[in-house]
């Protein structure tokens, strides 16, 4: 194909053109090879390649489906592939191979796509931002002073960089759709249950984590869902049935105005930066010159009860975590085998009860009936995706007086008296200031999107929108972003690619 121009390409499109003749496998994987090789040593997206399995796959002929021959990575966490190392983004996975694929890679392979490597997440995927001290920061290309977001942030520069039009991601409180926010790209969290999580665990993170894509269009991320969804036998949670067309949808119109509530204001009473809030209201106001009815209105949930009792998941899964490593270190893990927060956060899973736990899940349950019971109302729920725009990479770094209490913690195995002195609240407040909106659709089990709506005026960083939607409901999702997407207000990443770091 003359003139063939990879990056400005979606993966539909590129599949189309691979199928077509117009151009092959192998060119299209030479380019995305030849990409990653010039921006990955400044963007640092990419922690391990296989090109050499990728070129297998072409040269056996296995890649058939509507993503066929479209290069992919997938994440380093859960997104495990037979053979090959997983280390959830710390050095103390990093002898792990995987013993067999997972349920969402079986079905990413039955797409066609030809996956050629796996990229950098904070480590257990527990951080807003990329930055793991085993691999070091991601960086974000509109910016390479900025932090991506997480804890998909490698597959977010991947994709909004040119490296590949799609990458595997995860959410478990936003790690979709914050670094789809921060990079200018769209992101879809499916619904509980959409996407399949086995076959070793039958949930992720008490069913909050879902598995989905990163991608640049609307029609690759509906595309995917088409393709990966299923029915998983085993698993904890199965989704509402959907038996029409994610990919129909986009074509399609509302029949009716709808009915939008939406909220600028932090869910745990934080400051949002005016740049958030704008980007909202400009928003609401394009929908509302087109005849749908927009309200203010908050969530009907308590904002830090979701919030505490989600950092409480975070303590119990991040000690279980720590525990599951004895049998491959061959002993117990100890503080300098992972990340000094890392550490801490299990040291307060150590001390938290079950009955505390239970009553956290329960927490969610409330919110999830009390929000199925706010969309017999309403169509969407509204909201900044982050209070504020990108840090600065190493911006959020713990401070040293911080890293002693830790190691002093540490030593004592203190975690009941960090939890006495009102240390938890003051983690619930720092982890979650920047990002507090995501959470809630990830304990109530509900969809919910983020879509590139603008640039902040002094960084010219993107800025995400976030809409949620009833349990089941991707369909008026997807519908309503194709709808955004041919605005003037939808971020164009080719209109600005002048600001996209490239090589």
């Amino acid at each position: 194909m003359s003139g063939f121009s990879y990056k400005e390409y979606d993966g539909v499109g590129l599949g189309q053109l691979i199928q077509a003749g117009e151009v092959k496998a192998e060119e299209v994987l030479e380019e995305a090879i030849k990409r990653i090789e010039g921006l990955n040593p400044s963007l640092n997206a990419v922690i391990h390649t296989m090109y050499e399995q990728g070129k297998k796959k072409i040269a056996e002929g296995e890649l058939r489906g509507p993503f066929a021959g479209v290069p992919m990575l997938l994440k380093d966490i859960t997104q495990e592939m037979e053979g090959e190392p997983i280390s959830s983004g710390s050095k103390a996975f990093q002898s792990y191979r995987a013993k067999q694929d997972a349920t969402f890679v079986k079905q990413l392979r039955k797409t066609g796509v030809n996956i050629i490597g796996q990229t950098n997440v904070p480590e257990l995927a527990l951080m807003g931002i990329t930055e793991p001290a085993h691999y070091g920061p991601s960086r974000n290309p509109w910016n390479d002073y900025y932090t991506p977001g997480g804890s998909s942030g490698g597959s977010g520069v991947a994709v909004a960089s040119g490296m590949v039009p799609i990458a595997g991601a995860n959410d478990g409180g936003g790690s979709i759709r914050i670094p789809a926010a921060y990079c200018g790209l769209f992101g879809m969290k499916p619904t509980r249950g959409r996407t399949p999580v086995g076959p070793v665990n039958g949930r992720n993170w008490q069913g909050a984590s879902v598995e989905h894509i990163l991608s640049r269009t609307v029609r690759d991320s509906a595309t995917m869902l088409q393709e990966v969804m299923m029915t998983e036998k085993g698993a904890a949670f199965s989704a509402p049935s959907f038996d029409g067309s994610y990919v129909d949808c986009l074509k399609a119109k509302f029949d009716k105005p709808l009915r939008i509530a939406f909220s600028t204001q932090s869910p745990i009473g934080t400051q949002v930066h005016e740049e958030c809030k704008k980007v909202v209201e400009k928003t609401m106001k394009w929908l509302e010159d087109r005849g749908h009815h927009v309200e203010e209105k908050h969530a009907p949930v308590d904002g830090n009860k979701i919030a505490k009792s989600y950092i409480t998941m975070y303590f119990g899964e991040v000690a279980a975590a720590l525990a599951s490593l004895e049998p491959l270190l061959g002993r117990k893990a100890k503080v300098q085998d992972v990340e000094p927060t890392t550490w801490l956060l299990g040291l307060i899973g150590r001390a938290t009860s079950a009955e505390e736990f239970v009553l956290s899940l329960r927490e969610w349950d409330i919110a999830a009936f009390a929000m199925e019971d706010f969309f017999e109302t309403y169509d969407f729920y509204v909201t900044p995706t982050t209070a504020f725009p990108p840090a600065k990479v190493g911006e959020l770094d713990i401070t040293s007086i911080e890293r002693m209490l830790i190691k002093t913690v540490s030593l004592l195995n203190a975690g009941k008296l960090l939890k006495k002195i009102g240390m938890v609240d003051e983690l619930v407040e720092k982890s979650l200031m920047r990002t507090p909106f995501t959470q809630l659709a990830n304990l109530t089990g509900q969809p919910a999107m983020t879509v590139p709506m603008g640039l902040t005026k002094e960084d010219l960083l993107p800025c995400g929108v976030q809409f949620m939607a009833s349990r089941g409901r991707e369909d008026i999702l997807f519908k309503l972003a194709s709808e955004l997407e041919q605005s003037e207000l939808w971020l164009n990443v080719k209109k600005n690619k002048s600001f996209i770091k490239d090589f």
